[in-house]
């Protein structure tokens, strides 16, 4: 007695279940997976083309160094906190309709020096401000 069949069948792997298997882990990373897309930003700030305004009533200018020091309308300022030179920038705006504040600040400056001005501006209840440029080179 031959319990053997005489037809052998080749063993056969089904890929359909695989695929879907992959597919769902595929999914799943994607939808789980944070992108850095700040890692290593390179930026290249604007420039601007314009011509030199002139010196309006209304300007409230405040300079900001690259050692951190303060000039209120060509008058330096000891900052002791923004508090104190939110009271300045009051000060220098008195008297003004709507004065607009002015942040030159120099290229090396910190970024926490002008924040800094800005939040003494918001303080003071000055909501106009703006920045100086340097124009580009020819």
């Amino acid at each position: 007695m031959n319990f053997r069949g005489r037809f052998k069948e080749d063993p056969e792997i089904n890929l359909i279940p695989l695929i879907d298997v992959l597919l769902v882990i595929l999914i799943f990373l994607m939808i789980t997976t944070t992108y850095s897309r700040f890692a290593e930003l390179q930026i290249t700030l604007p420039t601007a083309d314009a011509q030199k305004q002139l010196d309006r009533p209304g300007e409230i200018n405040i300079a900001v160094t690259s050692a951190g020091q303060y000039l209120i309308n060509k008058r330096q300022v000891a900052f002791r906190d923004v508090a104190t030179l939110a009271e300045e920038l009051k000060a220098a705006g008195s008297g003004m309709k709507e004065p607009m504040v002015v942040i030159d600040a120099d290229a090396n400056a910190t970024h926490q020096s002008v924040i800094h001005v800005m939040e003494a501006a918001r303080l003071a209840g000055l909501s106009q401000v703006t920045f100086t440029t340097q124009a580009t080179p020819k």
